[in-house]
């Protein structure tokens, strides 16, 4: 429970950084950059499976290029469904996911290097997202 908890902060906490880094991401306040955390990683392990799957002909055409839409897409909806939260733009969306994605594994690593939480967990949860 600890493990889910700590995770959903390292989501929030990055995206506060991507709010800082990108223009086109603008978050609210800290309240709505948790419930942006636990919507991104419910979006990332019960959504993004089922559109990687559909859109892997193209994402193989691509040689992989195409995740970035769908992890675009995941992060829009994310944005879509959650009040104080937005993402306005081109770059926003395909940039977005990607600052996510490297903040949200450096806060990770410090959560795990200070036993905060497992490496298993760590690796293992849906709530990171993958570029």
């Amino acid at each position: 429970m600890l493990g889910i908890f700590l995770t959903t902060l390292a989501t929030a906490l990055s995206l506060l950084i991507v709010d800082i880094v990108l223009p086109g991401v603008n978050i609210a306040n800290f309240p709505s950059a948790l419930v942006a955390g636990l919507v991104i990683g419910l979006i990332n392990g019960s959504i993004k499976p089922v559109l990687s799957i559909l859109t892997l002909p193209v994402n193989l055409l691509t040689l992989g290029a195409f995740s970035l839409v769908v992890n675009g897409l995941c992060f829009w909806l994310a944005a879509a469904v959650t009040p104080g939260f937005a993402v306005k733009g081109i770059i926003a969306f395909f940039i977005g996911p990607v600052i996510l994605s490297f903040a949200n594994t450096f806060i990770t690593n410090y959560f795990v290097e200070r036993n905060l939480i497992k490496d298993s967990e760590a690796s293992s949860n849906p709530e990171l997202p993958s570029s």
